[in-house]
């Protein structure tokens, strides 16, 4: 039984009222956010109102949802109506939205209660959380590494059991990282497939917002809840194909799993180890572990950052000190004014991405990277379709390494890109992904796998991680901290 269902059974057994477990919550964020840093932003009024109510319901004797009354939290980029939604960003400081994200309006209206918002990399750019304005997010593993990013916060706090689940974005596998270091699930889903309204944008053609969860049966609910279409994101088409969760107990034998040769290349030992295990573990159930080459992977990091940036360097335009947020205290005209915001307002990674964004859309440079880029993606695009025919879903490593040492993203920034080369594919095909524990290195930090599939096959990787999880279930371990249920 997953976190939410085990969680769900307790209030309508009255094991527990939802005020009492909402309490327990807050009072383990007050005494762990100290060491995690997980939490920017928490909101104990709203979380203890929705609590209320949830507890009213049952005092009625009215049934309730599955995520009623089941305590998570909010990346800090998706928009929280009156509550600060700052990107983690000093550019956004007091910024408090006039309007509730798609997927915290779905949440809201199913009772969720909002523990706070949590801490990421400045505007979703980096693979530590150590972007943020805030300081970094920690790994509840060992708080002296890193938590990963960019959706380091809420990876910190499920895995550090002060929130039952969370939502994060994955622009470039800024769910799947983090939920990787953390020891913690995370699905990254099909572009199209959950709502991008009110989710502060960094890369509009790579964002998707996704779950990081406990266990794979919890993503799969929250999943179900949030994947909906939205008449107010064009490119919303919800989940296709029905629900996830009642899926997870197909069987999967025969089932061809691929492993491409070039996902393996550069990725440490023990990290590789672990993965071919799991492979090992489904050919126990039955499934047919198929090797293949995909050499178009080489292209997929240079392709993405040069097509992130450049969307970045767009979106992040109107950040000018004119309408909201952080404004200079000293200028002397407009044109120095929204300089000087802007050199003061971003940290020195997003003002590195906006300036190399901005050279691949200039004049002269266009055609030799943006347009070859984009060329490029639909290469790429139709490579991952053409491995489709051979298999069903494709098993790889979700990060070449486990978490590193606090401070590392800094000394070495080259190795903090490349911890992005295994989940950056998903992103440019648009396909679904989602990361599971599959192991563990010497020193006990959490190593993760990621499972692929084709486009909105949520069901079929969702169910094939489920099925490992059960097969292996001593690789999802607990951590010291926070509620225990």
């Amino acid at each position: 039984m997953g976190t939410i269902a085990a969680i769900h059974e307790m209030l309508v057994s009255k094991q527990v009222s939802c005020t009492e477990l909402t309490k327990s919550y807050l009072k383990e964020i007050e005494n762990a956010n100290g060491a995690l840093n997980a939490y920017v932003c928490v909101t104990p009024d709203e979380a203890l109102q929705t609590a209320a109510a949830v507890d009213k319901k049952l005092a009625a004797g009215e049934e309730i949802g599955l995520l009623e009354g089941v305590p998570m939290t909010l990346k800090d980029n998706m928009s929280t109506k009156g509550i600060d939604t700052t990107c983690c960003s000093k550019i956004l400081s007091g910024y408090k939205p006039i309007f509730d994200a798609t997927v915290w309006e779905l949440l809201k209206a199913q009772n969720a209660v909002m523990l706070g918002k949590t801490n990421m990399d400045e505007f979703a750019m980096g693979s530590s959380c150590e972007n943020s304005c805030f300081g970094g997010a920690m790994n509840p593993f060992d708080v002296n590494h890193v938590a990963g990013g960019s959706s380091g916060g809420v990876a910190s706090a499920v895995g550090g059991n002060i929130a039952a689940y969370g939502l994060g974005s994955d622009t470039g596998g800024s769910i799947r990282q983090p939920a990787s270091f953390c020891g913690v699930v995370g699905l990254k889903p099909t572009y199209g497939a959950v709502s991008r309204y009110g989710l502060i944008a960094y890369a509009s053609s790579l964002d998707q917002i996704g779950p990081i969860t406990k266990s794979v049966e919890d993503a799969a609910i929250v999943f179900d809840a949030i994947a909906k279409q939205d008449k107010r994101d064009s490119t919303s088409l919800g989940a296709v194909g029905g629900e996830t969760y009642s899926k997870l107990t197909n069987d999967i034998k025969g089932m061809k799993i691929g492993i491409a040769r070039e996902y393996l290349d550069g990725v440490r030992d023990d990290v590789k180890a672990a993965v071919l295990d799991a492979a090992k573990v489904y050919e126990s159930l039955g499934a047919q572990i198929v090797y293949f080459d995909l050499p178009v992977l080489k292209f997929a990091l240079p392709v993405y950052y040069i097509i992130a940036c450049a969307e970045a360097s767009s979106n992040l335009g109107r950040y000018d000190g004119i309408r909201y947020g952080y404004k200079t205290a000293h200028y002397t005209g407009t044109h120095d004014m929204i300089c000087r915001t802007r050199s003061e307002g971003f940290g020195e990674e997003v003002k590195r991405r906006i300036l190399l964004g901005t050279y691949v859309l200039s004049a002269g440079y266009y055609d030799a990277y943006y347009k070859k880029a984009t060329d490029l993606r639909g290469t790429i695009i139709k490579a991952f379709n053409d491995a489709f025919a051979h298999c069903d879903v494709i098993l790889a490593p979700t990060v070449p390494m486990t978490a590193f040492e606090k401070g590392h993203a800094t000394s070495d920034p080259i190795e903090t890109y490349l911890t992005d080369i295994c989940t950056v594919p998903v992103n440019i095909a648009g396909l679904p992904g989602v990361s599971v524990p599959c192991g563990f290195n010497e020193k006990g930090m959490p190593i993760g796998m990621q499972l692929i599939g084709k486009s909105f096959g949520e069901a079929t990787i969702l169910n094939a991680a489920y099925q490992y999880q059960q097969a292996a279930p001593e690789k999802f371990t607990d951590t010291k901290w926070g509620v225990k249920l």
